[in-house]
């Protein structure tokens, strides 16, 4: 455990306080909380937090005793001022001697606490951190700590490690009944240099912050150099069987069997984050693994990521993806009997009424492979990964110490069930593409640019497909995308880009096939060269994206979209402009051969006709060259439509993302154009 503090970084956090208006020691805590969560092994997710107990102006000027503490849903890693929230140090003492309130109670006198009334909320440790008489105190999640505490004789694997220089207190839920119970032992042992809270993590404390955060260095490193001189248990793992099937077979298979339908062919899905490395490997082959898992929460947070319990899987062996997921939808239907037998038995003995949360696994393991990571967002399933990829870090040394044992599910179903954990995960309306991945073609610029942008506006986790790779990657890294190189014109190139996709977040659900280029020339004299190129992008191209989409989907069994950039050319030939014409109006049918022939997969196909949109492919040269074929001005040719507008790449984007949303429409071709009714489909 390397210790990263830096005297010239403290005096410089110190210096930007000062022209701030801001007290040394909350500069410190900041620099420090920092320090802390930037390292995972310490921090992850929110695990942990920090105070100080310093002295503030209130409104009126007056100086006034205050413990600020890392506010709710702040990110150590990036802690500000205002995620250190102000708390009259006084008002919360008076809570020594009340030894019993609820929870709402508790966060209500928390609040009347403040110092500034509109501040975030508290930590729900607040009053722990003021019953320490310490200036400066430290909270971790620390891996290591878990490992030796997570044991059946945890107090005296924790004793031997660190003597009488840790308080020992055993697991009680946090909040309110901890800050006492923590307190009252911390009281009995003045001497002590941190506290060690069984099943739960490591506080620190000092009358620096150097101080603080240089216990917890020590401490945790301590920890780790007693896991690293216990011998590795050397036990015969099982092995798997068959060969395995690739992973951009299997995930689109997992996240299939994971969606559920909501109705009115709807579809509740997820992203997916895949994990692997020796490590998973171990723990997944190991004999223990059943024992391991039922329970298997390292530290009570982790439940409101991850649920009580991961998900194993049937392995995936050589049965074909369609039949994996069939035998895998057996047994998620078998996890949520399986959680909501765990929630029945527990809400009994549970104060207040409570309602079941949704009953899907947010990891599922699968032996051979490796795990997935399961969120709403991609966020949500990096966060479910990261913390479920820790906790097996945390098993498996604890193996090496002892036992690993969890606390009882009763406390994990306490602390799931908990309104002031759940608040954190609290979240507003959808947005309607929510859990959908889509992939645009031709995503670099113009038309697929504009479209990435908005399906990424929508909630859709969007794929940028582009043949320069630079532009996809600038657009993907802009929208919080993945940006693929991909010249669609090369079909080994579009299976591997829908394998990435589907190793990357589990699948697809939309695509916009885009990615075209305007040849011209009379049809009477052009080439038979330039008309097979643009044969070759303007039509073939979209039946290789759209087939390794719907091979894709298929796998899912979710339905999906294809959704076409036709072109008005499809219907309303111009002059000089059939080698583009052709192929399009080629892809024209398609699209409606895809309706017919994937509608009964749930599978929707539709089209939309643009005309005259500035794009890589509509250059000011083409335009010029296209209004001299007309016979008229640039900006006539432009704007030469019933509305007399001209249309944007971003009015094109509204009508994909308008077909995507129609859930009972296939087979449609949408035009716009500003009104042409040379080309209104008849």
């Amino acid at each position: 455990m390397k210790n990263r503090w830096s005297d010239s970084e403290a005096r410089r956090w110190i210096r930007q306080g000062v022209r701030q208006g801001q007290p040394a020691d909350v500069s410190l805590r900041i620099y420090t909380t920092r320090l802390l969560g930037e390292n995972p092994e310490l921090v992850l997710h929110g695990g942990g937090n920090t105070s100080v107990k310093t002295v503030l102006p209130d409104v009126l000027g007056n100086e006034t005793e205050v413990l600020c503490v890392k506010g709710s849903g702040w990110d150590m890693a990036k802690i500000e001022a205002a995620g250190l929230p102000a708390l009259r140090l006084d008002r919360l003492l008076e809570l020594r001697s009340v030894p019993t309130m609820d929870d709402v109670t508790m966060m209500k006198f928390l609040r009347s606490a403040l110092l500034d009334p509109g501040a975030v909320n508290p930590s729900v440790e607040t009053l722990l951190h003021a019953f320490l008489p310490h200036k400066f105190i430290d909270h971790t999640h620390a891996s290591a700590i878990l490992s030796i505490s997570n044991q059946p004789d945890a107090e005296k694997v924790c004793r031997k490690v660190f003597g009488d220089r840790m308080v020992i207190v055993p697991y009680i839920m946090p909040g309110y009944p901890l800050a006492h119970m923590a307190s009252r032992l911390a009281e009995q042992h003045p001497e002590a240099e941190g506290m060690i809270l069984l099943h739960h993590g490591i506080f620190t404390w000092g009358e620096t912050s150097r101080e603080a955060y240089d216990r917890m260095i020590q401490f945790v490193g301590q920890a780790q150099r007693f896991i690293a001189g216990k011998r590795r248990k050397t036990q015969k793992n099982l092995s798997s069987s068959g060969t395995m099937p690739a992973m951009a077979e299997v995930a689109p298979a997992v996240r299939g069997a994971l969606a559920l339908p909501c109705g009115d062919g709807k579809w509740h899905r997820w992203i997916l984050d895949f994990r692997n490395s020796p490590r998973i490997q171990e723990f997944l082959g190991h004999r223990n693994l059943r024992r391991w898992i039922r329970p298997g929460v390292v530290t009570p947070e982790q439940v409101i990521r991850n649920k009580p319990f991961p998900m194993l899987a049937p392995q995936p062996g050589s049965s074909n993806p369609v039949e994996f997921r069939r035998r895998l939808g057996r047994e998620i239907l078998r996890f949520h009997q399986s959680y909501k037998k765990y929630f029945t038995r527990c809400a009994k003995r549970s104060v207040e009424k409570k309602q079941p949360l949704d009953p899907a696994p947010r990891v599922v393991l699968v032996p051979g492979m490796g795990f997935f990571g399961i969120g709403r967002t991609a966020a949500e399933a990096k966060v479910s990964a990261d913390v479920y990829e820790n906790a097996i870090r945390v098993i498996l040394h604890a193996e090496r110490v002892g036992r690993f044992v969890s606390i009882r599910k009763q406390d994990i179903f306490d602390v799931e069930y908990w309104s002031l954990e759940q608040a954190k995960l609290a979240k507003g309306a959808s947005a309607p593409l929510t859990g959908q991945v889509a992939l645009v073609t031709g995503g670099g610029s113009g038309i697929g640019e504009a479209t990435a942008r908005l399906l990424s506006k929508a909630g859709a986790r969007v794929v940028v497909a582009d043949q320069d790779a630079g532009l996809a990657e600038k657009v993907a890294m802009e929208i919080g995308g993945l940006g693929i190189g991909c010249d669609v014109t090369r079909p080994s190139q579009v299976r591997k880009t829908f394998d990435q996709v589907c190793s990357h977040w589990g699948g697809v659900d939309l695509v916009v096939s885009n990615a075209g280029a305007a040849w011209q020339g009379r049809v009477g004299e052009v080439s038979e060269n330039i008309l097979r190129k643009s044969f070759e992008l303007n039509f073939f191209a979209h039946q290789t994206v759209a087939q390794n989409a719907v091979r894709v989907m298929r796998v899912q069994g979710t339905g999906g979209c294809l959704l076409f950039n036709v072109s008005k050319q499809a219907v309303n030939p111009g002059p000089d402009f059939g080698p583009y014409g052709l192929p399009k109006a080629s892809t024209l049918f398609l699209l409606r051969q895809y309706a017919v022939d994937h509608g009964r997969d749930g599978i929707r196909s539709n089209g939309v006709n643009a005309d005259r949109i500035r794009t890589r492919l509509l250059t000011d040269k083409m335009i010029q060259t296209r209004a001299r074929a007309r016979g008229i001005t640039p900006t006539e040719y432009m704007e030469g439509n019933l509305l007399n507008l001209e249309v944007m790449a971003e009015d094109v984007a509204e009508a994909f993302l308008a077909l995507a949303l129609a859930r009972k429409t296939t087979g449609a071709v949408l035009s716009v154009d500003g009104g042409n009714i040379a080309a209104a489909l008849r």
